[in-house]
């Protein structure tokens, strides 16, 4: 019995804007690639293998970014309706910091905390105590702490972990926020 080709969502011949606009999750393996024209007027115009093409990838590298970009997507779409998404860096991350810490078995507290021009920033700390008015979520061997009252304005955040020339750090994508500030430490809700 011959095997079904999988049938992918994004192909090479898609725009960039439209892969953008239909599947967010592409934004960030598309920036890994190195491709950050994701919101440029290039872009829609542009295919991705011309895109990619223009970042001087060959054919198999062409293939091989096509093919993360369509395990992003279906990854996706198991997170719907998660309290809060943890990617696999951030949860590597995570246990490498509890680690070095000697604080395994401890998590991520995860607070909305008043600052910065916008009104919001996240308070993030190791933290190994949990109160009933917590809510604990464990996932890829990690816990992540949330107040039960801030978990309204955190409900489908993702928590990734980026290192870029400026540092790394621990990101949080929240599509609760309606505006961030300009140096993007704080936001509004």
């Amino acid at each position: 019995m011959e095997q079904e080709a999988k049938v992918q969502l994004i192909t090479k011949d898609m725009t960039i804007g439209d892969v953008v606009s239909k599947y967010p999750a592409v934004i960030e393996p598309l920036q890994s690639a190195g491709v950050h024209c994701v919101g440029c007027h290039v872009s829609y115009h542009e295919t991705l293998e011309q895109g990619f093409k223009g970042h001087g990838m060959t054919d198999n590298e062409v293939g091989e970014v096509i093919t993360k970009l369509n395990t992003a997507v279906e990854e996706s779409k198991m997170d719907i309706g998660k309290d809060i998404i943890i990617t696999n860096k951030a949860a590597q991350k995570l246990k490498e910091v509890l680690k070095e810490n000697n604080k395994e078995g401890s998590g991520l507290r995860v607070e909305l905390v008043p600052g910065g021009c916008s009104g919001f920033q996240y308070g993030l700390e190791l933290d190994d105590s949990t109160t009933d008015l917590d809510l604990v979520i464990e996932e890829k061997d990690v816990k992540i702490i949330i107040s039960k009252e801030n978990l309204q304005f955190l409900k489908g955040a993702k928590l990734d972990y980026v290192d870029s020339l400026q540092g790394g750090g621990f990101k949080i994508s929240n599509p609760n926020a309606h505006s961030s500030c300009g140096c993007g430490q704080s936001f509004e809700y």
